[in-house]
């Protein structure tokens, strides 16, 4: 079934240059913890479908669904095995077609989440590929290669996996003797596509046209600083204190190849070709907020993630910084910037604020991490952060739960962990599970309101309880309030479509800058900071009488 919604879309389509993707509020969804509707401790599409009215009250302007396609689960729905298909655990297509005219109904856009760099091992094509001979058409479309050593016993070359641990893995050939190795960037149930290969990029194409079809609005891909690898594969060592994406070397060889532009050219003509203005946001972590502008050039991808900016430590003049360059960057190449605190992948920021030790991205925080974090002090700064990103020109990203002020989960027992880093890495690193725990909507439900029996596939932690939905939503201090109210005034004001001038006079350890009609002062000091006249519209924390506290933003009407 075609499933077009033109009528949904009508007033959908925008003049070039005011696309919905430049300006848009989209909030991440990961659905095996945002709402299970069939209570088996996972969270479902149906489960979304029933909390579409709180979405369009929360006031965001889309929706980016994390991996709900056919999949063994190994890395959450990364690994994907039919990318056509729902996952029983999500639901079905149906499913799916009921939650997007739902959204689309309430004027809410769908992102889908896209695995282009990998697939699952259970994929037909590797199956197929595991079956065949070396130097097959079914093995081409991954990246095999024969092993080093007399016997080929040793990796083709010694690249370590994301995860941790190498990053190939040796197959048994048909005839039961050590064959090939398979390239694995992350787990080694993800066998790396090979993107030299014109098949595999066929096949892509067909896959978004199938969602695209059915009236999807855009795609977040996955690794999409991926799929190119160096030729050769040449050997390369990581810096080892750059985290898990390799850190700022200029030349890793399977990230950021410039041959994968060929391949968003490619799929940005195919969204062309549908209405409705789709959309293509890059998950790439680069070195520079410069190489990651290459991304979005007027014929590759629409947004890239800012990571450069949720990676900026709580200090002013790093934030003036990463900014301007943000801006000054995307600009020159015609795109808006994107603005971004917390995601599945990282340490939610009402946690990663306040941690006082280093915490490499992918590492996660657990009960030995150093440095943890001061949970009141994380909080007063994530609204004060938060406050601040909403107020920027460009297009933002909430992560599910943020709204609420959720930290992360540190306590998490050893054997409720279910991140292959944790595992590939005898627990070195925690990973991301902290992040990934269901949310909460009801204080005295089951499962706070996740479902209605009480099964979580991650433990949910008591003093959750006072942090759900119900609890906060008729609260005028609480944290759900105040992301509503900064969501309502930044659409009135158009923030999205401003334009950023610097504030002088309110010192070093001050963000002050004007958008339109609104003054944003964000006070990162030790000591308050006296406010200029003017109505306050919203503030992060309590104020002291015209003085602007520490860790707090204030958004005042300009004169």
């Amino acid at each position: 079934m075609t499933f077009t919604q033109e009528d949904a879309r009508a007033d959908l389509v925008a003049a070039p240059g005011s696309e919905w993707w430049r300006t848009a509020v989209i909030y991440q969804i990961y659905p095996r913890s945002f709402a299970d509707a069939s209570g088996d401790g996972l969270g479902d599409l149906p489960g979304v479908t029933a909390h579409l009215d709180d979405l369009k009250d929360l006031g965001v302007d889309a929706i980016w669904l994390s991996p709900f396609q056919r999949s063994p689960q190994k890395d959450a729905g990364y690994d994907v095995a039919d990318y056509r298909d729902v996952d029983p655990i999500f639901g079905t297509l149906a499913d799916f077609d009921a939650m997007l005219a739902g959204a689309h109904d309430r004027g809410i856009r769908v992102i889908v989440d896209l695995v282009p760099n990998h697939s699952s091992d259970q994929h037909v094509w590797f199956q197929e590929a595991l079956k065949a001979a070396p130097g097959s058409p079914e093995r081409a479309r991954y990246i095999f290669r024969d092993g080093k050593g007399e016997n080929g016993e040793l990796p083709p070359n010694n690249w370590e996996s994301v995860f941790g641990g190498g990053m190939w893995k040796r197959v048994t050939e048909a005839d039961g003797t050590p064959g090939q190795w398979y390239l694995h960037i992350f787990d080694e149930t993800q066998p790396d596509f090979d993107w030299t290969n014109d098949e595999v990029r066929a096949e892509f194409r067909d896959i978004l046209r199938f969602w695209l079809d059915r009236g999807v609005d855009g795609f977040r891909v996955d690794v999409a600083h991926g799929l190119i690898k160096a030729e050769g594969l040449p050997d390369f060592t990581p810096d080892p204190e750059g985290g898990s994406m390799g850190g700022d070397a200029e030349e890793v060889p399977y990230w950021g190849q410039p041959g994968v532009h060929e391949v968003w050219r490619e799929w940005h003509e195919v969204l062309a070709a549908y209405d409705g203005d789709r959309a293509l946001c890059a998950e790439a972590w680069l070195p520079t907020v410069a190489q990651t502008a290459l991304w979005v050039r007027p014929d590759e991808m629409h947004q890239a993630f800012n990571f450069h900016y949720l990676e900026t430590a709580w200090d002013a003049a790093a934030l003036r910084d990463v900014i301007g360059e943000s801006l000054a960057e995307y600009a020159a190449v015609g795109a808006p910037s994107t603005w971004v605190l917390s995601n599945h992948d990282v340490v939610r920021h009402a946690s990663r604020l306040a941690l006082t030790a280093e915490n490499p991205q992918g590492a996660g925080i657990g009960p030995k991490t150093p440095g943890k974090p001061d949970p009141v002090k994380g909080l007063h700064r994530a609204r004060a952060a938060t406050s601040l990103m909403l107020a920027l020109p460009g297009s933002s990203y909430l992560y599910q739960g943020e709204e609420l002020g959720l930290p992360e989960v540190i306590d998490l027992p050893d054997d409720a962990r279910q991140d292959p880093t944790w595992f590939r890495t005898n627990g070195e690193r925690y990973g991301r599970d902290g992040c990934r725990v269901p949310i909460p909507w009801t204080a005295d439900a089951p499962a706070y309101g996740f479902n209605t029996t009480g099964e979580s596939w991650l433990p949910q932690p008591a003093e959750w309880a006072d942090l759900a939905r119900d609890v906060q939503v008729d609260d005028p201090s609480s944290t759900l309030t105040l992301y509503r109210s900064l969501l309502a005034e930044r659409r009135a004001r158009n923030l999205g479509a401003g334009e950023l001038e610097w504030l002088d006079g309110f010192g070093d350890d001050v963000v002050a800058f004007r958008n339109g009609s609104l003054l944003v002062i964000a006070n990162l000091g030790d000591g308050a900071v006296e406010l200029p006249a003017g109505e306050v519209l919203i503030a992060s924390g309590p104020l002291d009488g015209e003085r602007l506290p520490t860790d707090t933003t204030v958004w005042i009407a300009a004169a």
